[in-house]
């Protein structure tokens, strides 16, 4: 057994089962020796979005794996591997190394010293002997603290030799989790308590705790309402009394209104890291921030109390707490409260009627999300969406019912991310319907892997919002658009997705929209890719009603 061989299986130990890939990297062979089953990717970028896709629907639980060749494998990767950290998604990249005779001589490429910055860890494997030290230490760091990506380089010359006989067997790491102080969880309960307007701001940590559940109950015996952030919409049902809805830079109406009044807020399982990308906290408010990652208090915020420990611990411990300030059944429901946020829902909903329900030819962009919403079994898919202008637009109105039954993203904002993303969703959840809504100049950037997802015989939808340019550079670049046409792209993405060998389906009138959908359910079902092109006009109305400064 040499190097490679140790490392696949502990992977195996670790409970991997599959391993996205592109060749050549000899631990592509160990692993189908022990049972992983090894997908290749068009490109490096698509199999690590397709791990960091599978990494956040199983919610840590299981590490999506990357293996690419050294040399240009190791630098094309780097975006994908830099998306990862700016999302806080724990995945595994095993690069292949230059071998210890050249790897730190330039221009030879070190994936330790370039992938320091965008990784918890990046380490080499440079003596056979370490090799189960390194990769239990590559885990360690997976599952504890802050999510995000793990860096282990391997050199052929070491780890193609054989491994010492003598070298104790690979033990699976484990979690270890840790709760806040006693005294500060009173402190902070009864700040929520005492406060006139709280609410609950909630991150993507809640869904890796698995800590929904909790989350329900507090807002429900708190009766405190709940905005999610981007990355942590679905922790908390969009369609509850207490919801509010999620914040990207934009969102619904409710979003604005109670973080505007409010006066206490809590977050959890949030960085609270200032982004392009989301709302930002208004000042002026008691700010509790509870967080797995210390280092995120008092980071970009200035915070009143902070609780750190894992989500699922520090809710308990509140909970518990609640009870005992306010009685085991909580506070009496705040029809009050409850029939506000109802009525904002209602008046927001009637002024985005015109659009969401749009009879207009091309058809218009949300007129697509309105029927996506009423078509798609909330309880039974994984939706997520692409970068730009689909994101903005998807985000508030798409209804998540259930835990990972939306997939938010986007504080690094790379086009194309959403098609293998939705692969990684499918494979961790087969049994789901797995879509994703993007724009065609994004289905530039990842569109062949879709060949990857019929090859791999991993059946999802792809739905292409076609207006033929990068939408709002019309307002951004006005003389190169109008003398150049510089913003503007053409395609046929049905077509080509018939020409990879899925289902291709062309939607021009909006009454195609329900029929479209429905069939591309029934080919998913068979085991079929099916791609949706809906040729739709250019819209750059968005749900914003404030002037907050964006953060997220």
């Amino acid at each position: 057994m040499n190097g490679f061989d140790l490392i696949a299986q502990c992977l195996k130990a670790e409970g991997v089962e599959w391993m996205a890939c592109f060749p050549a990297n000899s631990l592509i062979e160990a692993a189908a020796r022990v049972g992983i089953r090894p997908i290749v990717f068009r490109q490096e970028r698509g199999g690590i979005n397709a791990a960091d896709g599978y990494a956040r629907t199983m919610a840590g639980k299981q590490v999506g794996v990357f293996a690419s060749q050294s040399g240009p494998g190791v630098e094309n990767s780097f975006g994908g591997i830099a998306q990862a950290w700016g999302e806080a998604v724990p995945l595994l990249f095993l690069p292949g190394g230059s071998g210890t005779g050249s790897y730190d001589i330039a221009p030879n490429f070190s994936a330790v010293k370039n992938y320091a910055h965008v990784s918890k860890l990046a380490i080499s494997i440079d003596q056979i002997g370490q090799t189960s030290r390194e990769m239990r230490r590559a885990f360690h760091a997976l599952k504890h603290g802050r999510p995000g990506p793990v860096v282990v380089e391997m050199h052929g010359d070491v780890l193609g030799k054989e491994v010492p006989a003598d070298l104790p067997p690979y033990r699976p790491t484990k979690v270890m989790r840790t709760a806040p102080n006693a005294s500060d969880v009173k402190d902070a309960v009864k700040t929520l308590l005492n406060a006139e307007n709280p609410v609950l701001w909630v991150g993507q940590g809640v869904l890796y705790a698995d800590a929904t559940n909790e989350l329900r109950s507090l807002a429900e015996l708190a009766q405190i309402p709940v905005i999610t952030t981007m990355e942590g919409k679905s922790a908390f049902p969009d369609d509850h009394p207490l919801a509010l809805g999620s914040a990207n830079r934009t969102a619904p109406k409710a979003v604005y209104k109670w973080l505007g009044e409010s006066d206490v807020l809590f977050a959890i399982g949030s960085g609270l890291t200032r982004t392009g990308f989301g709302l930002a906290i208004p000042n002026n408010k008691v700010l509790i921030h509870s967080t797995i990652s210390a280092e995120d208090i008092n980071k970009d915020y200035d915070v009143d109390l902070g609780l750190v420990g894992d989500a699922k611990l520090t809710l308990d411990a509140m909970i518990d707490e609640v009870k005992a300030q306010v009685g085991d059944n909580g506070r009496e429901t705040n029809t009050t409260l409850q029939t506000d946020i109802a009525n904002t829902k209602a008046e927001w909903l009637n002024e985005w009627a015109p659009l969401l329900t749009s009879d207009e030819t091309p058809v218009n962009p949300y007129r697509v999300i309105n029927e996506i919403n009423n078509i798609v079994d909330h309880e039974n898919s994984i939706v997520t969406h692409d970068a730009g202008n689909p994101r903005d637009q998807i985000m508030p109105f798409y209804t998540a019912t259930l835990p990972r039954g939306y997939i938010g993203w986007g504080k690094t904002t790379h086009l194309g991310y959403g098609i293998p993303l939705a692969i990684g969703a499918k494979l961790a959840s087969p049994e789901k319907y797995c879509m994703n809504f993007m724009g065609d100049l994004a289905f530039g950037h990842t569109g062949t892997e879709i060949e990857t997802a019929v090859r791999a015989e991993v059946p999802i939808t792809t739905v292409v919002i076609n207006n033929g340019t990068m939408g709002g550079y019309d307002t951004k670049m006005p003389v190169a658009m109008e003398k150049y046409g510089a913003g503007n792209q053409t395609g046929d993405y049905a077509d080509l997705g018939k020409a990879m060998g899925a289902t291709g389906i062309k939607v021009e009138d909006p009454r195609e929209l329900v029929p479209a959908l429905e069939k591309a359910q029934r080919e998913n079902a068979d085991g079929r890719v099916t791609v949706i092109e809906v040729i739709t006009r250019q819209d750059t109305r968005f749900s914003q009603y404030g002037s907050f400064l964006t953060a997220n």
